[in-house]
């Protein structure tokens, strides 16, 4: 299952773009959104997330 960003918590740092090795982020309207076709649920953007805004669903 690919990662999932709750646009709520998530303050568009780019942390998670600069860490995501399929480079499946972007952002889109201010906030972080992940490419579910592109996600290889390496888990690395949810480690890296001061907000956890990230996670695995």
């Amino acid at each position: 299952m690919p990662a999932f960003v709750d646009s709520a918590k998530c303050t568009a740092c780019e942390d998670c773009i600069s860490t995501c090795p399929t480079e499946c982020i972007s952002l889109i309207d201010g906030k972080a959104k992940v490419n579910p076709d592109e996600c290889t649920d390496c888990e690395a953007c949810v480690d890296v997330c001061p907000e956890t805004a990230i996670s695995m669903k």
